[in-house]
């Protein structure tokens, strides 16, 4: 699945999703994680808060899971809506951190949210 982090560094989980310059994909797999690339979120002329958030959507709707400092409720509704389930975690949390966590929980038994998503994304498939 593909994962992508709303970030201003490419390092840690630092942005705001309306907010957040770009954001970092990597394609996470049971026992293994591969950065696929920064995608940089296009200067625009309109910055009204319906477009900030369908760019935004556009460039990651290729992706499962968005890990995020925060989020608000209509740009939740709308990432859900598109399959998508944001992650909140701490700000400035580490990108590397947040990837060692997803891989644990894929080695075990993953929790119920997780399990719902990758059952998603395979009827998806």
């Amino acid at each position: 699945m593909k994962v992508a982090f709303a970030t201003d560094d490419g390092l840690k989980v630092n942005s705001h999703f309306g907010q957040s310059p770009m954001f970092t994909v990597y394609d996470v797999r049971p026992g293994e994680a591969c950065f696929v690339e920064n995608r940089a979120v296009p200067l625009q002329i309109v910055q009204d808060e319906g477009s900030r958030i369908e760019m935004r959507i556009s460039l990651i709707e290729d992706c499962t899971l968005v890990f995020l400092m925060q989020i608000g409720a209509s740009a939740a509704a709308r990432v859900t809506s598109r399959k998508m389930m944001p992650v909140k975690v701490p700000a400035g949390s580490s990108i590397e951190d947040q990837i060692a966590r997803l891989l644990e929980m894929l080695r075990g038994k993953p929790p119920m949210w997780l399990s719902k998503v990758l059952k998603t994304e395979e009827v998806g498939d």
